[in-house]
């Protein structure tokens, strides 16, 4: 259920207008993680606990190694995120260091993209490929045998769709349901081994949890420092729209930026005034936020990041366009909107293995921090003699001491075509490190 519609923002109650739903995914917390098998399952995401992988084989723990400091991070974020029509299982880890020492240094935030090849999801969507193509076939062999229709029939005028109906497409109503034979409906609702969908969709879930639990109990993955788990919860975001500014009757509006974009995601939230006075970008992000102050992880796959302040990273995701001249007006009162700043990903680096571009996935918000400095204080209370005496053992070895992140926004840019290589070769699992840039609070 979308957040209550804030009208302060409005000088009359006529300039409320709907909540718009944007692109943008949303992660919450949503309590703490105790069960064993949620623990194991990759498919589960989190925030804090320790990972759970998809790999046969266990990564490198050098992997969660602080470039800065050189110890292990803890892990902050974990996400299930396969891309739709995929074959492979994904997922998304996020490390970071909270030493005091390595605040603000490149390397203390990294990201991994995980991905193993599932058989029997690739099984189903070739055969769902197949019918889709066998449909398209039959009914074109059924066009080009059938007769033709007369067109002064009223049956045929009756049939014929209205040109003009995308209406029921683009608002998502139901379509007339298809008049199927019963074994259409079998065909439907079994598998290739006559199990049901649910039967499989369990089976599959349990298969996935069992991989993923077979991590040995004496890995140093299991030893690490981490933060007390907890789910994800995840919901589409709901803003509301930005206020008609308030226009000088007669004025002319000189403006080359056009912020109407059709969809979701206006294109008012993809650009920024050019203006030294006041810090317009942790505004917008301060706006954008208060929608929904609990949220952790904001995950657009393609889409545009939320940046959080006016500083180098804005500077190279945002770039400052050419300034244009002023024009001559004579007595003419004109309005000329600032310049405006949009997002530009092309000074990214591509992805070393396959050298494709890498564009937004995701990003962690402040609340990340206080979610978990909350439940690690809160756990801390809670520790065995066994759990306190390895916190007194990191600190003796320079782990402990002044501990806090201070950054305002991580985010993560991954590769387009999601590879999956090994040596240059297609494989059918991979762990990749993906680009993360950090604006860091001030």
């Amino acid at each position: 259920m979308p957040p209550p519609v804030e009208d302060d923002w409005s000088d009359s109650d006529d300039d409320v207008l709907d909540e718009i739903e944007t692109s943008v995914t949303l992660g919450v917390p949503d309590g703490q993680i105790t069960s064993q098998t949620d623990l194991s399952d990759a498919a589960v995401s989190r925030l804090g606990g320790l990972p759970a992988f998809l790999a046969s084989r266990e990564p490198s723990y050098s992997s969660s190694q602080c470039k800065v400091c050189s110890n292990p991070m803890e892990l902050l974020a974990q996400m299930w995120c396969p891309f739709e029509d995929s074959p492979m299982d994904r997922a998304l880890y996020i490390w970071g260091c909270a030493r005091a020492q390595c605040q603000k240094q490149k390397g203390s935030i990294r990201a991994w993209r995980a991905l193993r090849y599932n058989a029997e999801y690739a099984a189903k969507l070739e055969k769902k490929r197949e019918k889709e193509k066998a449909r398209v076939e039959a009914k074109k062999e059924k066009l080009q045998k059938g007769p033709l229709p007369n067109p002064f029939s009223m049956s045929a005028a009756s049939a014929t769709p209205n040109p003009f109906g995308l209406g029921s497409h683009i608002f998502g109503e139901a379509t007339p349901a298809k008049q199927e034979t019963p074994s259409e409906k079998d065909d439907e609702s079994a598998g290739e081994d006559g199990e049901s969908d649910d039967g499989s969709s369990s089976s599959e879930q349990s298969l996935l949890t069992a991989m993923t639990s077979a991590t040995l109990e004496d890995s140093p993955w299991r030893q690490t420092l981490s933060y007390p788990p907890q789910y994800l919860k995840t919901f589409s975001e709901y803003i509301a729209p930005e206020p008609k500014p308030k226009i000088p009757s007669g004025a002319q509006i000189i403006d080359d930026n056009d912020d109407s974009k059709g969809g979701k995601d206006m294109g008012w939230s993809e650009q920024y005034e050019n203006s030294l006075d006041v810090d317009h970008v942790f505004e917008r992000f301060s706006n954008r936020v208060k929608h929904e102050p609990e949220q952790c992880i904001r995950y657009d796959l393609n889409g545009v990041p939320l940046p959080f302040s006016t500083d180098n990273v804005f500077n190279l995701l945002f770039p400052a366009p050419a300034t244009p001249p002023l024009p001559v007006t004579k007595p003419d009162f004109m309005v000329i909107h600032a310049a405006k700043r949009t997002y530009d990903p092309s000074s990214l680096p591509p992805c070393p293995n396959c050298r494709s571009k890498r564009v937004f996935e995701c990003q962690l918000m402040p609340n990340t921090i206080n979610v978990l400095r909350d439940s690690s204080a809160h756990a801390t209370k809670n520790m065995s003699d066994e759990e306190r005496r390895k916190a007194v053992q990191e600190a003796l070895k320079g782990g402990g001491g002044n501990r806090g992140m201070d950054w305002g926004t991580c985010m993560v840019f991954s590769c387009e075509k999601d590879c999956c290589t090994e040596n240059g070769q297609d494989a059918r699992e991979a762990w990749k490190e993906e680009h993360v840039l950090v604006q860091w609070d001030v």
